[in-house]
């Protein structure tokens, strides 16, 4: 019955759809460690089981052919006490010619048994190493599904850490963003557009004031020239005059 169960979970696991089973898991790491468990503890089993089974294999094997060979010694003796027994039986002893061939009927007997208990034997020997054949063959797919899942969880972990790695370097990359006007640098830029805008007004403002001071001078020169005009008027000049001496 334990070989049974064994070849029962052996044959399951064989059928198993990796794909599917993955597919349908909400951890796929998880399954894939669960079924490599599953997987290695069943072969532990099986290995056991067939090296158990192969065994008594072949301590029927050797009982098999212990019989055939028992057969043969004995159908040897039968033929060496028959030729016996006409020896004896051409000499004229007929007493103990009849007690070979006696000897040779009781080993004709034995080989019999023997042949008998050999042919028994030979059924569960060929069951046997069916079996065997089939847990042999069972073990073998078992082990290449037990690649078959390292290599897939070896994929799956290679492929989580590259995401991983992947968005690592893409967080990274977001921080540094000179576009982005969250980033440090963004923000740094635009206090620096600040103060350069503050710069530029103060510079328009310094400038609109030299411009008033200016306009102011020009305006006291005029109002110079017309108080000195004005004198030279009533001092008796001409207009003209005036206008030629300032």
């Amino acid at each position: 019955m334990a070989k049974q169960s064994i070849f029962g979970r052996i044959s399951t696991l064989m059928k198993a759809n990796i794909n599917a089973l993955l597919d349908s898991a909400e951890d796929p790491q998880k399954m894939l460690d669960q079924l490599v468990r599953d997987y290695t503890n069943s072969i532990a089993d099986a290995e056991s089981a067939i090296a158990e089974t192969i065994g008594n294999l072949r301590l029927l094997e050797r009982d098999h052919q212990e019989d055939v060979q028992a057969a043969a010694e004995w159908g040897n003796k039968a033929l060496a006490a028959s030729r016996k027994a006409d020896e004896l039986r051409r000499a004229g002893n007929t007493s103990d010619a009849d007690k070979f061939d006696n000897l040779a009927k009781i080993a004709l007997q034995r080989q019999i048994s023997e042949e008998n208990e050999a042919k028994a034997i030979a059924p569960t020997i060929a069951a046997q190493n069916e079996v065997v054949d089939k847990l042999k063959d069972g073990l073998n797919g078992m082990k290449q599904k037990l690649e078959q899942l390292r290599a897939k969880r070896a994929e799956l972990l290679a492929r989580a850490k590259t995401a991983e790695a992947q968005n690592k370097v893409h967080d990274a990359v977001k921080s540094i963003d000179v576009l982005d006007p969250t980033s440090e640098l963004g923000r740094f830029e635009d206090k620096v557009r600040r103060q350069e805008a503050l710069a530029a007004g103060k510079q328009e403002l310094a400038a609109s004031s030299l411009d008033a001071q200016f306009t102011a001078l020009e305006d006291v020169g005029e109002l110079t020239e017309v108080e000195a005009r004005l004198a030279a008027l009533k001092s008796g000049a001409t207009p003209q005059q005036a206008a030629i001496e300032h």
